[in-house]
């Protein structure tokens, strides 16, 4: 091959990923793939990660607070499992929301680090 076919397939490749890109923006903005700007929309947030934490190479902990209420998920590529629900977030971590406090700035039915 001479040195103008390889100048040619170089700007060939080169414009079909741009293309490719251009289009890939253009689907995004459209409304193709993950719909982040309606949920950026959204005022009344529902719905929260609050900390996520890797177990091993392929699962993963998620901490989900849906209104004032907190659940703990295992993650895995072919399986989701609810290790525990209805967990009561700290009273400092819950913001914008009242939450029962003894007055001691603890959670009224809490009574240690483990109770239920």
């Amino acid at each position: 091959m001479d040195p103008g076919g390889y100048l040619r397939f170089l700007l060939a490749l080169i414009f079909v990923l741009a293309l490719i890109g251009v289009l890939a923006v253009l689907a995004r903005r459209i409304g193709f793939g993950y719909p982040a700007a309606a949920a950026r929309r959204s005022r009344d947030k529902r719905l929260s990660i609050v900390e996520v934490a890797p177990v091993d190479g392929r699962r993963r902990l998620v901490l989900v607070r849906r209104d004032s209420v907190e659940h703990l998920l295992l993650l895995g590529p072919n399986s989701e499992t609810v290790v525990e629900t209805n967990i009561e977030p700290p009273a400092a971590s819950i913001e914008g929301v009242g939450a029962e406090t003894d007055g001691g700035g603890r959670s009224g039915n809490r009574e240690g680090p483990g109770a239920r």
